[in-house]
């Protein structure tokens, strides 16, 4: 397009090449990028952008009921079903993790394949800069004693699941540090935490687990940077809890039954007939950034750096914590930057949605199947259990499909236009996702 053309006309182009972003134009020269976004911001008002009410609808989180709130009795009809739903949860747990494409000996990474050179790709998860921890634990439950041998109160035990990512920032290379000294130290520290607090400390938010970490690495002095997510699965309350830093995050798929689905969970937009299934992305968590591919991180230099907005380096107080309500038959996944800057969310619904169908989990994308065979007991936990990993290896060998195709804008590369950089395809980067299955039943073997 030309400078001179209207929004119209610019709307009009794309849409008949089925483009997102359109480059202007002016004597040969590019004078920058129209998006989509850019068409869809032009027709909404300044007041629908800014202020306190559309910061808080689509930026801050609601702050919930205080936890003494209480409802009235529930009628009959509701309370069968509200002994169900009182029942423990479960979660079987897979993990998968492929280094960046073009690692090389000695800490080292080529920035493309032309550097890389004439050889297989990588698949040591070693050279990964990303890092990763998950375990089963039991913690002194919150709402009974404190948990000290003088106090005479029954101490109630319940297990809990712990697990983190962590990415550690590349950069580090050219200072002559290993990135991946600082990351795989903290999610270390993060496991050594919880395993000295085992049976005997209250349940440990992730943000206290995160920030104690951070200072036993600075205490080892270790220098580096990365980003970080810790979460915790309350199998009892039904609930995760999580902190994040950066630009990893957590994502919760669930199958919501369109019939009965109120009006912002339902699809509107695909008839009935066309669709595959019901499942939806019933959660995204909110990822930080400084700028664009500049995210938070946790961060040690050898000394301490005075906090200022202009930093990138933060701490376990900035993270975004909050908590999920999860059900059966939830998917959650928590995964570093490398699968969701490769991998469209509603595409990741996809291969969730394919990995239960070839499993049986789902047929035909019919929930109400899977309902009846619940009621049976028939709950699959131990395939579930055996079959989990599968589904974050799956998302991991997409994410580097993406990342080396050059045709195809990836998630990143959409994100680099809006903001003015000329990336086009994928993202080549180290990749983890942590898959979890959240089942009604224990599987008779551990979690990993």
């Amino acid at each position: 397009a030309r400078p001179e053309e209207t929004v119209g006309t610019c709307r009009a182009i794309m849409a008949k090449l089925g483009i997102k972003c359109l480059p202007v134009l002016s004597h040969g020269r590019v004078e920058g990028l129209v998006t989509a976004r850019d068409m869809s911001d032009y027709g909404v008002e300044a007041k629908d952008r800014g202020g306190k009410k559309n910061y808080l609808r689509d930026i801050s989180e609601r702050v919930g009921l205080s936890s003494n709130t209480s409802m009235a009795e529930p009628p009959t009809y509701l309370r069968a079903h509200l002994a169900l739903e009182q029942k423990p949860l479960f979660m079987n747990v897979g993990v998968a993790e492929m280094p960046h494409p073009f690692k090389t000996g000695g800490g080292g990474c080529g920035m493309n394949a032309r550097d890389f050179g004439p050889r297989d790709l990588t698949t040591d998860p070693d050279m990964s800069e990303d890092a990763y921890f998950v375990m089963e634990t039991e913690m002194v439950d919150n709402n009974e004693g404190s948990g000290s041998e003088d106090e005479d109160v029954v101490v109630t035990k319940r297990p809990v699941v712990y697990m983190g990512v962590a990415d550690g920032v590349g950069s580090w290379r050219e200072y002559g540090v290993d990135p991946r000294e600082f990351s795989h130290r903290l999610m270390e520290e993060c496991e050594n935490l919880l395993r000295e607090a085992t049976n005997k400390s209250r349940v440990i938010t992730p943000s206290t687990v995160l920030a104690n970490a951070f200072e036993r690495v600075k205490e080892e002095n270790i220098i580096g940077s990365s980003t970080a997510c810790v979460g915790l699965f309350d199998s009892v309350r039904h609930q995760l809890h999580f902190s994040n830093l950066g630009d990893s995050g957590i994502i919760v798929l669930r199958h919501i039954d369109s019939n009965v689905a109120g009006a912002l969970k339902r699809d509107r937009k695909t008839p009935r007939v066309q669709r595959k299934s019901d499942i939806r992305i019933a959660f995204v968590s909110q990822q930080q950034l400084k700028s664009f591919n500049h995210p938070f991180q946790l961060g040690w230099t050898g000394e301490d750096i005075a906090e200022s907005d202009g930093s990138s380096f933060k701490t376990a107080a900035d993270s975004c914590a909050s908590s999920i309500h999860v059900r059966r038959g939830d998917i959650i996944l928590m995964a570093t930057d490398g699968l969701f800057d490769n991998v469209d969310i509603d595409d990741i619904a996809e291969i969730a949605l394919e990995w239960e169908q070839r499993n049986g989990f789902i047929r035909g994308g019919d929930i109400s199947a899977r309902e009846k065979r619940w009621a049976a007991g028939a709950s699959m936990t131990d395939l579930s259990c055996e079959k989990v990993t599968e589904l974050a290896e799956m998302l991991c060998i997409k994410a580097r499909e993406n990342s080396l195709d050059n045709s195809v804008d990836s998630p990143f590369a959409i994100l680099a236009k809006e903001n003015d950089i000329m990336w086009s395809g994928g993202m080549p980067d180290d990749c983890t996702v942590i898959a979890m299955h959240i089942v009604g039943e224990p599987a008779h073997k551990s979690i990993l």
